[in-house]
């Protein structure tokens, strides 16, 4: 049987891997993201991005892993961003923060990448 308090230590463990693991902090941002798998078409909302990738709010992400198209449209830019991604994690809801996913880019172009760069600069200087 495992010492008390070993299962929050590994969680905790983990959580702070993958903040290790993260190239940038997160930046709050509440746009709406339209994203599809290989079987599905979802609507949901960011809670923050940065210039890897964004966490999406929601209550049925798929698995870890699982590729996505993602659609979404940032203040200042006309045209709306198309990346593609993977699930690189799963957030289960917790006190007040909302259950959802990190989803890594894969794919984005130049031009989308120096958008969100310029945009998080920004917001990160208010």
């Amino acid at each position: 049987m495992a010492a008390p308090g070993r299962a929050e230590e590994a969680v905790t463990d983990e959580a702070a891997i993958e903040i290790e693991r993260r190239r940038s902090t997160r930046t709050p941002l509440n746009v709406r993201v339209s994203y599809t798998t290989v079987d599905a078409l979802f609507s949901e909302f960011s809670r923050n991005v940065n210039e890897g990738g964004m966490f999406v709010a929601t209550d049925n992400p798929p698995a870890i892993d699982t590729r996505v198209s993602l659609k979404f449209q940032l203040p200042g830019r006309a045209e709306p961003i198309r990346a593609s991604g993977r699930v690189a994690w799963i957030q289960p809801a917790q006190d007040d923060e909302p259950a959802g996913m990190g989803i890594e880019f894969e794919e984005l172009d130049g031009k989308a990448r120096e958008h969100i760069d310029r945009l998080i600069r920004e917001l990160r200087s208010r």
